[in-house]
């Protein structure tokens, strides 16, 4: 393959997977410390009224922010197939850091923590 041919799609989506995929660990564990720092202060209190259908909950929300990560893919290969290939590929962490603190944010949010947590 010379310098002018196109990669073929194969090849970007391999590109894609090693590089979001190896990133999925950091973002979830962003998420986890979110969960971790809002259930901090009120862990006894957490424990002592702890129900089943709180876990639950908890676990389709990581599974929901896992399938918002994988939206990452439509935009990476979106721009891989576009002119500004070797751009994008400098620059892609900046979505990766956008999108977590995004979904950071999001997590603090549906957990209660909210915007102004002591007003209803």
């Amino acid at each position: 393959m010379n310098a002018a041919e196109p990669l073929a799609f194969r090849d970007m989506l391999t590109d894609a997977l090693r590089y979001w995929e190896r990133r999925r660990i950091g973002y979830n564990a962003v998420l986890a410390v979110v969960v971790m720092i809002h259930l901090a202060p009120a862990w006894r209190a957490f424990v002592q009224s702890f129900q089943w259908v709180e876990l639950l909950e908890l676990f389709v929300l990581a599974v929901l922010a896992n399938v918002c990560y994988s939206t990452a893919y439509l935009v990476d290969l979106t721009v891989q197939y576009s002119g500004l290939r070797s751009a994008w590929l400098r620059w892609r962490w900046v979505l990766w850091v956008i999108g977590t603190a995004f979904a950071a944010a999001w997590t603090w949010i549906c957990l209660g923590g909210g915007v102004h947590p002591g007003v209803s």
